[in-house]
């Protein structure tokens, strides 16, 4: 990650002295840019580094959630449009393009709400 962020500012300003570029674990990697220009190169950056060790990106499962930019240029892996999405889920947290975290919140009462149920003829 450091080739596809080491060649200047591309991130999104995390604190006054801090810039967040990606959020990685283990084979799932989220970019994070300022702009679609700064997305297509670290994009671009990412492909051609892990190409050069044998790895792949897999274009299908690769998605763009654009938050707060009326910019709808596609961004791009070897010549194909990667897929634009309102919301996609990262480590079991819902992400989504208004930005907050309501969507998450509400899916997480369900799933407890869900559990509750089920333990409900346990309880009586």
């Amino acid at each position: 990650m450091k080739t596809s962020t080491s060649e200047g500012k591309r991130g999104i300003q995390w604190t006054d002295r801090m810039q967040l570029d990606d959020l990685d674990f283990a084979y799932d990697l989220t970019l994070l840019s300022q702009s679609q220009q700064q997305m297509q190169e670290k994009t671009t950056t990412v492909a051609a580094a892990t190409a050069a060790v044998g790895l792949n990106i897999h274009k299908g499962k690769s998605e763009i959630l654009r938050y707060n930019t009326a910019c709808t240029n596609p961004v791009t892996v070897d010549g194909e449009d990667l897929e634009d999405v309102k919301t996609f889920t990262y480590l079991g947290s819902i992400i989504d393009e208004q930005g907050g975290s309501d969507a998450d919140v509400k899916a997480r009462i369900g799933k407890a709400r869900a559990v509750c149920l089920q333990l409900k003829n346990i309880w009586n």
